[in-house]
């Protein structure tokens, strides 16, 4: 693989199953037993700035009242620091159990550290701190989000030619894990594909600046990869002013793969204007988060292995466990899929 960068220029659902094969003889039936259902959860929502973060928040409250659960939230809105501040003014009101989406993967190690100290558990949604302890991890596997998205590419584009990736923040995981997987796929499955790899970190603006200097500086591109939907509307607003945004059968077609699965994604995938999504679940992150913060209220302990609910959980590290929910590709053929969040968001 040639890698190069360019600068640019300018419903209620019960909870009431236990994870049967996830969870150790101390968890009991996975019911409410009343012991962590009256003790405040606090919520941070880590950002309101695109669409699938503003689906999540919209199934928290959703899911707390099916659950019956006591729950305050903030909004961290991607600083650390405010998130800190959120965490203690909700330990101030008495949070017991923590749900968190740290977006500084590494900057919230001593925060963990300090409410480990109290006792305190917390439930770290989409991404995985670096360091520290937390009671689970909740998110998809975001390696596989890469690796589908290279699959897809490279088979679309026969082994050859060039491909944008629009990257995530490497503060984040999640941005670390679906850029290396993409790299590490094309270096060992399509060596002959150049890839652009270009720092979006998350926005909008900048990938979009960014793609269409790629574009002008290679006219073999013909696959876009963003590593979220903070890229959409901008990469299609780039592809057809540069007379891109053209049918999969004609042979400029540049095929363009996103993350998050949101309904515009799928829309825009029926409509052709992109060819396929990784449908990451904000309707399971809500749900888990907090079926696992009221878990650890109630003492229950986890371990390796199938969940009842379409997932396996796997120790990441000594005292971290991750269940990763499962994160389909969506293309044509499945768009219309109803078990798809983004078919039934709102």
């Amino acid at each position: 693989m040639r890698r190069t960068r360019l600068t640019a220029v300018a419903g209620v659902v019960s909870v009431a199953a236990l994870l049967a094969a996830g969870c150790s003889s101390s968890g009991g039936s996975g019911k409410d037993n009343g012991s962590g259902g009256s003790k405040l959860i606090g919520v941070d929502y880590p950002r309101s700035d695109t669409d699938f973060w503003n689906s999540y928040i919209s199934y928290v409250p959703k899911f707390a009242s099916s659950m019956k659960l006591k729950v305050k939230t903030t909004n961290s809105q991607n600083d650390v620091q405010k998130l800190i501040a959120n965490v203690q003014a909700l330990k101030s009101q008495g949070a017991k159990a923590f749900v968190m989406a740290p977006q500084d993967t590494a900057a919230i190690a001593p925060e963990l550290t300090q409410l480990n100290s109290a006792k305190i558990p917390v439930v770290s949604i989409d991404t995985r701190p670096d360091t520290g302890n937390v009671y689970m991890v909740v998110r998809a596997d975001n390696r596989a989000y890469g690796t589908k998205a290279c699959q897809f590419l490279g088979d679309k584009l026969g082994g050859k030619g060039s491909v944008v990736m629009l990257e995530g923040d490497t503060a984040s995981i999640n941005g670390r894990d679906r850029t290396d997987a993409f790299n590490e796929c094309m270096k060992s499955k399509y060596p002959n594909i150049t890839v652009h790899g270009e720092p979006s970190k998350w926005d909008g603006p900048t990938a979009a600046s960014q793609l269409q200097t790629v574009l002008t500086q290679d006219k073999n591109v013909r696959g876009v990869y963003m590593e979220s939907s903070f890229g959409l509307s901008g990469t299609i607003q780039v592809l057809k002013q540069k007379g891109l945004l053209l049918p999969p059968t004609d042979a400029k077609h540049v095929f363009v793969v996103s993350n998050d699965g949101i309904p515009e994604e799928l829309k825009d995938i029926r409509s052709g204007q992109i060819d396929a999504t990784v449908s990451q679940p904000a309707d399971l992150y809500a749900k888990y988060g907090l079926y696992y913060a009221n878990a650890a209220l109630q003492g229950k302990t986890f371990k390796p292995g199938k969940t009842d609910h379409d997932s396996t959980i796997i120790q990441v590290r000594p005292g971290v466990l991750e269940d990763q929910l499962s994160a389909p590709l969506v293309t044509k053929d499945n768009v219309d899929d109803k078990s798809l969040w983004g078919n039934t968001a709102g």
